[in-house]
């Protein structure tokens, strides 16, 4: 069964190593491509560096007329400017004898040379555009099949299924004891048969380079196999012997990978170091061995490091250290490991804090990828998260260490600030230092590390990725924001919070990740790509306000809830004004006015917790609200003056909203009739649209002049509100107790009357778009209802007909109706007669015909009844008078009765 674990255990360890090997092969591609270009680029420049003199063609003209020489396009643009010096001397002034007269000849040449006409050259294609870039995804399968296919293949395969092969026949032969030879001889011969193949490459490494490091690296892998296998397995030699061993062949090897320039080498040997303890391990070694071990592989990446600028060998070690660290860690780790395991994990991060260092001072300055971001970043990410695995309980150690880490970034960042070479390198450790220092802050608190730092780095992956115009780290950002999501989730799962407001792991875990998201909206900002930037600042809003409203919904009381979001909301728009005022952006201008926007639907929130939005706390966060308010009208006003504008077209609707929920609830606690609340309710919008109509400029404050072109739009809001409000009272009693109800100055009446004189100041004033003959029908029309309300109103009041359906059919209201719309028709037939008003004249007849069909369909019913026959009297009555003072209507004005008239 062990066996069968170990077959399993290399053949999922094959995988990653033929990606590493394969890694390893293509740097060394890229570097031969890099030399063939920078060939190919002298050879052109040598090219298009000489001279190629224009070659002059015979043609048949006369001897003695000089023959004009004819070039092609390819001569004219390779020929070269001939000097100042040879240039022909300049044509006499004086003018010629005659206009036919050719200029004179120049001397015949001392002997005749024929020019033959050079072929012409074909003309070069334009370039093509370059492609796009391929993905990843494909560009790893093309240089995957660009290694199996160029090069030395068969010594590149062979190494690698030579090292697998030795590595399994040590491991059945000790299992099987198939051999009979002594195992110190076989590992022997073994060595013998390494040590010769590793001479053998060192003597061809000149004449056969491929081949001779590729095999010179399988040999050292070989003998690093066997001192493990001959100290671990076996037991033949001391470990202290097999360390020293190992320390020699890995110092070795790197030795000789520095002094023929061949990454492959190091690798090779590297890539064997860090395989033998895992392919070779029964599952009982001692894990202090191992990383002891390990550690040495790294000091010799670490000397590599500091003669060459080898980033894959560097990647490969993180990835092995960091990688088995962590396997051991989830498998194996005791309580008692916990001080090695710390003085390893100390060592670890010690060396691959280093290596960036050697790095950047050993790349040029030409290069993209001048700084290791997988290092600088991933060293921290990986290094914490195991030390938090190792503290899980113990956070405010593990807070002290985020501290200690702020510290040495901080510090290394303060070191390299003088240097233009390693700007990028000391901005990422600054970065580092602010991130750590405030993770600090939720680790002190709560056990949230891993979340907290998978959305600081990659927040500084994206960074550091726009800045070097690399994918990959910005992909890598983007992911572990991802992963630092599901992390959070996990964790708010399993995390109790405590009773103190505001300094939790929760709460303070998720301003980290709105600190993130804007930093990585500002990176995409700055490198000018707007749609990531803005859906980077949208995940940051929806964290922000995520984070605010359940930590205020879970500290604060209900009825101060509302109050507290309203605040939220004044300060969100006000941060987003402030840094709107500085960099414009719509969604910044945007985020103001939401913020705007949602006080109306809190207002209502904040009536329904405590009665009215002024009540209790409401007070101080509506003066917060008024303050950051005006602040944010003032920074919209830089940009896009579109925006400040709707901003205060809302800030006027806000209040008149807010005040009438106010007076609302005061009149219902006064205990009034329902014609006082709804008067309440309208007061504020009337006088707002008393100001619109009549001083406008009260309104501009503080946008100025910038606000009119909303004058319109604001009144025409402001007169439908107030229309709807208008239809809504038509069918209200319009109690005004405890005061009694007279028509007209009734509360409600009053109210009424206001309102249409306001629409009719709107109409008359030209903004409403309604056409002249229009107006005068619709206001008639609405005084007409508002008449007949008050009729039936007076009817209930008065007569006390219950205010219901009832009251249709009640004689008394039937029989007021008819007497006050004959009155009205009467009216309207007089005073069109006397004053000439045709229309107004066939306003009242048409009333007064409406009248009598009433009279003749519904009032006939109530003839039983007093108020059924005074209704039919009371008409009779209105139409004699009107025969008598207007029986006939006024005929058209012509322009001499006019004129009479005026005189």
């Amino acid at each position: 069964m062990e066996g069968f674990v170990v077959l399993i255990g290399l053949a999922l360890l094959a995988v990653p190593v033929l990606l590493i090997v394969c890694l390893v092969m293509l740097s060394g591609l890229r570097g031969r491509v890099a030399d063939l270009e920078d060939l190919s680029e002298r050879l052109r420049a040598e090219i298009a560096g000489r001279a190629i003199p224009p070659a002059p063609v015979e043609t048949a003209a006369p001897r003695d007329v000089p023959a004009a020489p004819v070039s092609t396009r390819a001569e004219e643009l390779s020929a070269p400017v001939p000097p100042a010096a040879t240039a022909p001397p300049p044509v006499s002034a004086a003018p010629p004898a005659s206009v036919s007269a050719p200029p004179p000849l120049p001397p015949d040449p001392p002997r005749e040379v024929r020019h033959y006409p050079a072929p012409a050259r074909p003309a070069q294609p334009a370039a093509p555009a370059a492609p796009a870039g391929p993905d990843v995804f494909e560009r790893g399968l093309r240089l995957v099949r660009h290694w199996f296919t160029s090069g030395n293949v068969p010594v590149k395969i062979g190494m690698l299924v030579l090292f697998a092969g030795v590595a399994a026949l040590l491991k059945y032969a000790s299992d099987e004891g198939l051999l009979q030879v002594p195992v110190s001889l076989r590992l022997a011969g073994v060595s013998v048969a390494a040590v010769a193949g590793l001479v053998f490459g060192w003597m061809r490494r000149t004449s056969h380079r491929t081949f001779a490091l590729s095999l010179q690296g399988g040999m050292i892998g070989i003998l690093l196999l066997v001192v493990f296998a001959a100290s671990r397995m076996f037991g033949l030699v001391p470990m202290e012997f097999a360390f020293a061993a190992s320390v020699a062949l890995v110092f070795g090897a790197g030795a000789l990978a520095v002094l023929q320039g061949a990454m492959a080498l190091a690798v090779f040997a590297v890539l064997a170091g860090f395989l033998a303890p895992i392919w070779l391990s029964t599952g009982g070694g001692n894990h202090v061995a191992l990383f002891g071990y390990y550690a040495v592989l790294n000091a010799a990446i670490v000397a590599i490091a500091w003669f060459r600028a080898w980033r894959l060998l560097n990647l490969l070690g993180f990835v092995f250290t960091f990688g088995i660290g962590a396997f051991w860690g989830v498998l194996d780790y005791q309580a008692a490991d916990y001080a090695s395991a710390q003085a390893f994990l100390a060592l670890f991060f010690a060396i691959y804090l280093a290596v960036p260092l050697l790095h950047a001072r050993r790349r040029p300055m030409g290069h993209r990828d001048l700084i290791d971001g997988c290092l600088v970043f991933g060293t921290p990410l990986i290094a914490f998260s195991l030390q938090s695995g190792l503290m899980r309980d113990d956070t405010t150690t593990l807070a002290l260490c985020a501290l200690g880490l702020a510290a040495v970034y901080a510090g290394l960042s303060w070191w390299l600030r003088r240097g233009g070479r390693f700007e990028v390198l000391q901005q990422s450790y600054a970065l580092l230092a602010a991130g750590f220092a405030t993770l600090a802050v939720p680790l002190a608190l709560s056990a949230q590390a891993t979340a907290s730092v998978f959305a600081l780095e990659g927040a500084a992956l994206v960074w550091l990725g726009l800045r070097q115009q690399r994918r990959l780290p910005r992909w890598s950002g983007i992911a572990l924001q991802v992963a630092a999501v599901v992390a959070y989730v996990f964790a708010a799962g399993n995390t109790t919070v405590g009773d103190t407001p505001f300094v939790h792991g929760l709460f303070v875990g998720a301003l980290l990740f709105v600190a993130s998201g804007l930093a990585i909206a500002w990176a995409y900002s700055r490198a000018g790509a707007v749609a990531p930037a803005r859906i980077a600042y949208l995940w940051a809003m929806a964290w922000w306000l995520g984070v605010w409203t359940f930590e205020l919904q879970r500290v604060l009381p209900g009825r101060d809830f509302p109050d507290a979001l309203l605040v939220l909301a004044a300060v969100t728009g006000w941060l987003a004004a402030e840094r709107n005022r500085r960099v414009f952006d719509p969604l910044l201008a945007g985020t103001a006015c939401l913020a705007l926007v949602a006080a109306l639907p809190l207002a209502l929130l904040q009536a329904e917790a405590h009665q009215h939005p002024f009540a209790g706390n409401g007070l101080w966060a509506w003066l917060v609200f008024a303050a950051l308010g005006v602040r944010s009208l003032l920074c919209l006003r830089a940009g896009d003056s579109g925006f400040a504008r709707v901003a205060q077209f809302v800030w006027w609707l806000l209040w008149p909203f807010a005040v009438s929920l106010l007076l609302v609830q005061l009149s219902e606690r006064i205990g009034g009739g329902d014609g006082w609340w709804l008067v309440a309710a309208v007061a504020p919008w009337l006088a707002i649209t008393a100001v619109a109509l009549l001083r406008w400029p009260w309104l501009t404050h503080p946008l100025g002049a910038s606000f009119d072109p909303m004058r319109a739009a604001f009144r025409t809001v402001c007169c439908a509100l107030l229309i709807i409000w208008w239809l809504l009272a038509l069918g209200n009693a319009g109690n005004p107790a405890p005061l009694p109800w007279i028509a007209l100055v009734n509360p409600l009446d009053l109210a009424q009357i206001a309102v249409l004189l306001l629409i009719a100041r709107w109409l008359w004033g030209g903004e409403a778009g309604i056409d002249e003959r229009a107006r005068v029908p619709m206001l008639s029309a609405g005084a007409f209802l508002l008449v007949t309300v008050i009729t039936l109103r007076g009817a209930h009041h008065w007569g006390g007909v219950p205010w219901s359906d009832a009251l249709a059919g009640s004689s008394l209201a039937q029989t007021s109706l008819t007497i006050v719309w004959s009155v009205l028709g009467v009216l309207g037939w007089v005073i069109g007669s006397r004053r000439g008003q045709r229309v107004l004249w066939l306003a009242g007849a048409a009333l007064m015909a409406i009248v009598l069909a009433k009279l003749v369909l519904v009032d006939r019913s109530h003839l039983g009844n007093l108020w059924g026959i005074g209704s039919f009297i009371a008409y009779g009555l209105l139409c004699t008078v009107v025969g008598f003072f207007a029986p006939a209507p006024p005929r058209a004005a012509t322009p001499e009765t006019a004129q009479e008239a005026d005189a």
